[in-house]
């Protein structure tokens, strides 16, 4: 929503909005477009008088326990009969309409990958627009509306494509509204518990993405999960191309930072750049084949992305204070919390400690459905220190296998102080969350500095 207000005021709209606790970067991105930000959601923001009001989904009409509406000022807008719409919808009808869209599905890696993307785009000279789910470091904001090409050129819009529902009047997931002419499907696994009840439900969103992509555009598909394999099955009308395993369309040779790119199994091109990990040496591999698509060679694509400088929040060094290290990433499912910590621990070697910190606070972990899989996840990491404050279930017992590897703190005064009591030089302390997360890294950092 808020790459969407970025996008609305380089439109030229005057763009205001609310929410409650917002956290950098996006609160920092906000600030400098000059876009008034309201805390919380209160009914006399009704005396703005918008022309529209854009809902996110985050807008509900649940109640809190005294009865009164969590989002009054949702109520105020159906009651007076104002005009309003979804995020997914207005990008739908005022910036996609008409353009080629590239569109970034997947469990995993959406925003580094849709970056990816990007930046191949950009240094390929077609300047596309976009919107972003983080802050790629390359551009520095999350969206712009790019170059509006007249003529025979094609205007470029690349968008994260999220399986989340669209708001709480439209139950479908946004990426329909999108009707991508390239799609990349990153990974499917279950996720977001709270709205579906198995991987099949979710599967079944991901063909109705499928759907709309047309005859003559193209699905960049992982050709390692079977999952996609079953949505293709359901029916696909357009050219595929897949990535990832040794007999796809595309497949790399080589250690994650640095490797040949096969086409068919002839050499096409060489990445070489600073990220570690399978899981970004797969998103590369979706976006040079997507980026084939619109004209780009995957020798250009692989040149761009040795100048890739990631996304904020994504391995993010937050600073070194006696040769350790401390980081920022958003992993926030099983899966993305195994795979960071492969990706640091490929970098790093097995001579130096990885202390994980951590916060199930999605809302898929904080129902606990994948809480079993948390030691799976936390093997790389030499010691973990898991944020317990508002679980509904024990984080002790989720843990237990981990014996004296995993500690669990009920709020970040403890969780740093566990952290110091362990902490040796030269270790990497990997803070993991998708949130603000109490703002634990300069704590942390603070805290080291009275060593």
């Amino acid at each position: 929503m808020g790459g969407l207000a970025a996008l609305a005021r380089e439109a030229g709209h005057k763009v205001t909005g609310c929410d409650a606790g917002v956290y950098p970067p996006m609160s920092d991105q906000l600030k400098a477009l000059g876009i008034d930000l309201v805390e919380g959601f209160g009914v006399d923001q009704m005396q703005l008088k918008p022309d529209l009001y854009v809902i996110g989904n985050v807008v509900s009409r649940s109640r809190l326990p005294t009865g009164e509406p969590k989002f009054p000022l949702m109520e105020a807008i159906l009651e007076s009969g104002a005009a309003y719409t979804s995020g997914p919808q207005w990008l739908s009808e005022h910036v996609l309409q008409g353009r080629h869209v590239l569109a970034v599905a997947g469990t995993h890696g959406k925003t580094s990958t849709t970056s990816m993307l990007t930046w191949i785009l950009e240094s390929a000279g077609l300047e596309p627009g976009f919107l972003v789910g983080g802050v790629p470091l390359n551009f520095g904001i999350s969206a712009r509306l790019g170059k509006l090409a007249t003529g025979h050129l094609r205007n470029y819009f690349v968008i994260e494509a999220d399986e989340y529902d669209t708001a709480f009047f439209d139950k479908r997931s946004k990426f329909v509204h999108y009707r991508p002419r390239t799609a990349i499907l990153n990974n499917l696994e279950f996720d977001h518990a709270d709205i579906f009840d198995d991987l099949k439900a979710i599967e079944r969103q991901f063909h109705h993405l499928v759907r709309t992509v047309p005859g003559q555009g193209r699905l960049v598909v992982n050709g390692l999960e079977e999952s996609l394999t079953r949505v293709l099955a359901q029916g696909c009308w357009s050219e595929v191309r897949s990535f990832g395993s040794a007999v796809s369309d595309f497949y790399a040779v080589g250690e994650p930072h640095n490797f040949e790119v096969m086409h068919q199994g002839q050499k096409m091109a060489e990445v070489s750049w600073p990220l570690g990990g399978v899981h970004n040496q797969l998103n590369a591999l979706a976006a040079i084949a997507a980026a084939e698509h619109v004209g780009v060679p995957p020798s250009v694509a692989a040149h761009a992305l040795g100048s890739f400088q990631n996304v904020k929040r994504r391995m993010e060094i937050r600073g070194k204070v006696a040769g350790i290290t401390v980081y920022d990433d958003f992993a926030h499912h099983p899966t993305a919390i195994r795979t960071t910590l492969d990706g640091l621990r490929r970098q790093i070697g097995n001579s130096q400690r990885i202390l994980a910190i951590f916060e199930p606070r999605s809302n898929t972990m904080k129902l606990g459905t994948m809480k079993s899989q948390l030691p799976w996840s936390l093997e790389q990491a030499d010691l973990s220190f898991c944020h317990s404050g508002g679980l509904d279930w024990d984080a002790h017992a989720a843990l237990a296998a981990m014996g004296h590897k995993a500690q669990v703190a009920a709020n970040i005064d403890e969780l740093v102080k566990q952290v110091m009591a362990h902490v040796q030089a030269g270790d990497h302390l990997l803070c993991m969350s998708n949130g603000g997360f109490g703002g634990v890294h300069d704590r942390l950092l603070n805290a080291l500095k009275q060593i």
